[in-house]
């Protein structure tokens, strides 16, 4: 007889087991790691801008970023039915991304 194996819970300390190694290869792996810092250098360059769109009452939030390092955001609040969203989107957040993160190759918001 198995250890644990009288243990009602002996399989959720198993799929618990699996689980965190799962997971834990996979952050450590080196493609997750550049994705993480990919991540926070988009949040870098947002940041930078967002109190401009928090002023009018907007906001920008990464969807997410993708394996051939395409960036969809969605605008949030006021900048998501503003009639210069789209002029918003080419001369200010595209331009601040590409600018500070030039790995981005291309943005798309997912309001449009």
């Amino acid at each position: 007889m198995r250890h644990g194996s009288c243990c009602p819970f002996s399989h959720v300390s198993l799929l618990f087991n699996r689980f965190v190694k799962f997971h834990l290869t996979r952050i450590f792996s080196p493609k997750f790691r550049k994705m993480d810092t990919l991540y926070r250098k988009v949040e870098d360059a947002l940041d930078t801008i967002r109190p401009y769109l928090e002023a009018d009452g907007g906001n920008v939030e990464i969807v997410e970023i993708t394996a051939d390092q395409t960036l969809r955001i969605e605008l949030k609040g006021a900048c998501k039915t503003c009639n210069m969203s789209h002029m918003t989107m080419k001369s200010g957040i595209e331009e601040t991304i590409k600018r500070a993160v030039p790995e981005i190759k291309n943005i798309i918001s997912v309001n449009q």
